[in-house]
């Protein structure tokens, strides 16, 4: 009887514990801002399609991109000087993410009169 209240115990448990969603689309971002900041071979070219592509899973998903994915993206985007999508990117993290809004605007005012 033991056993048996045991094993019911058990699989009641086991039945309950489901783990919830991830909140974000991490995907490699991680690991491409490790490469990055390592300088380990950092292409922003690649790093910046890899992004995209990641983006475009996360929007198909219906899933939120983390934070700091679109201030990474405008970083690799202003080395390429591609100012204007840059600047549409911080924008966009400000939107995600409201308490990075000081320091996105720090960032867009240090852009200001930069061009595509």
């Amino acid at each position: 009887m033991k056993m048996l209240a045991a094993v019911v115990l058990g699989a009641v448990l086991t039945g309950c514990a489901h783990a919830p969603p991830p909140m974000y689309q991490w995907d490699n971002y991680q690991k491409n801002v490790y490469t990055y900041l390592k300088h380990d071979s950092a292409n922003p070219a690649e790093q910046l399609q890899a992004m995209t592509t990641q983006a475009d899973l996360a929007r198909s998903g219906n899933k939120r991109l983390p934070p700091g994915f679109h201030a990474h993206a405008a970083m690799l985007m202003m080395q390429l000087g591609q100012y204007d999508d840059a600047k549409k990117q911080l924008e966009a993290e400000k939107a995600a993410f409201p308490e990075a809004t000081p320091y996105m605007d720090f960032l867009l005012k240090q852009m200001q009169g930069k061009t595509s």
